[in-house]
């Protein structure tokens, strides 16, 4: 019997695998500019973790964590989200006490137990930013231009959203007068929402349910029910936004799917990607880090879905790069080794036919490849002493002398 991956778990092989990379590549190179640092973060953790960062009652704890119980009996979860690991590992470690402020990004697989589909797997592979330590606005509006920046150097289409949730002092007010108007319309909510109706009002606006869409269009406004502190934030990080170029839209009721956030919220969608249109999201979480056990620390940050902005990444994007070596006869292959092992000391992706096809089958493997050159080696060449060397961009082909002629021309 032939075994398969699990339902909702993918395989990324060549040619896929290259966008994948190109993604993490881009992200990193980003993020160093700003001062990130690497954290490398388990996959697993307490599960109390998540049900006391994320909460309790929102869908990823109560409907999409895997949880099982290991040998010692401990209730273990595999992590849904990066943030509540990296809060996790900086008060385990006491990054607090050394660094005024902390710049930390990580990559790696996440795990939810959701209806498989275009961009939303059981197992997706996250690239995320953590600060902690700065309560300046600029900071939000600096993360958010960087998270910009990124989606840029991929050349992804998107629309930015941005809003305010507001903090624990204005937050309870907004919430009466939102169950208020929820509880008006109670019979138009589908089931989970009348459910979250009093325990977790907010998380009615995040719902698909086109019900209950309609119903959150009339809802009141959070931003109306901001205390000065938390309008005052949210008018600076616009205002910096705007000053940087950023082009954005007030949505006041975004509200993302996780408990923890404060103030500052915002989301990178693409229409392309239809119904799970999120690319890259996050906010600032400035309880968060108290709520699990450390001192009061402002943070925020952000994740990247990347096999969504995998789905984004045109086929046609790849240039030509690299050479590719084509031989015929004993002595061009013995050659042709050489030749690669020089290219590759160079820094030149190099790619050599160890079957010694012909010379359309070599060739035919080159375009596969997308390699930008071809170098020609036959015995004639070799007792001559000169090289075929073919450009597969412009399909100019000439006779070089010597090989610093040809690693010149590369």
């Amino acid at each position: 019997m032939e075994i398969r991956t699990i339902r909702g778990v993918e395989d990324i092989i060549p040619p896929e695998s290259e966008k994948f990379e190109k993604i993490v590549e881009t992200f990193k190179s980003v993020v160093r500019l700003y001062g990130f640092k690497k954290v490398i973060l388990p996959t697993f953790e307490d599960v109390t973790l998540f049900t006391r960062s994320v909460g309790e009652t929102t869908d990823i704890v109560q409907k999409e964590m895997y949880i099982f119980e290991d040998r010692g009996g401990r209730k273990i979860a595999l992590r849904p989200e990066g943030t509540a690991s990296a809060v996790r590992a900086y008060i385990q470690h006491g990054v607090h006490a050394k660094e005024p402020f902390t710049k930390w990004f990580y990559i790696g697989p996440m795990f939810r137990y959701e209806r498989p589909q275009a961009g939303r797997n059981r197992q997706f592979y996250q690239a995320g930013c953590e600060i902690f330590g700065i309560a300046n606005p600029g900071i939000d509006a600096e993360l958010i231009k960087m998270a910009e920046t990124i989606l840029k150097k991929l050349n992804i289409k998107y629309t930015l959203e941005i809003n305010s949730i507001g903090c624990e002092k204005c937050r309870p007010d907004y919430k009466k007068k939102l169950i208020e108007y929820l509880s008006s319309k109670r019979e138009s909510l589908c089931e989970d929402c009348k459910n979250r109706l009093e325990r977790n009002p907010l998380r009615v606006l995040d719902c698909k349910n086109e019900n209950c869409k309609k119903v959150a269009e009339n809802a009141p406004f959070i931003t109306d029910y901001l205390c000065n502190e938390c309008k005052t934030h949210f008018e600076k990080v616009r205002e910096i936004l705007e000053s940087l170029n950023v082009n954005f839209s007030v949505n006041p009721f975004m509200v993302r799917g996780l408990d923890y956030y404060t103030k500052t919220v915002f989301e990178f969608k693409s229409k392309e990607l239809g119904a799970q249109s999120t690319v890259l999201a996050g906010g600032r979480y400035d309880n968060l880090i108290k709520e699990l056990g450390g001192p009061k620390t402002p943070a925020l940050g952000f994740a990247m879905g990347i096999e969504r902005v995998m789905l984004l990444l045109k086929n046609n994007e790849k240039n030509r790069s690299g050479v590719f070596i084509a031989t015929f006869g004993e002595k061009a292959y013995t050659e042709g080794l050489k030749i690669a092992e020089i290219l590759r000391e160079k820094g030149i992706y190099t790619e050599i036919d160890h079957r010694q096809g012909s010379f359309k089958s070599q060739f035919k493997t080159a375009n596969r490849l997308n390699m930008r050159y071809v170098i020609i080696i036959g015995d004639e060449e070799v007792e001559n002493g000169f090289y075929s060397f073919k450009c597969l961009e412009t399909g100019k082909q000439e006779k070089i002398e010597s090989l610093a002629e040809l690693i010149a021309r590369i």
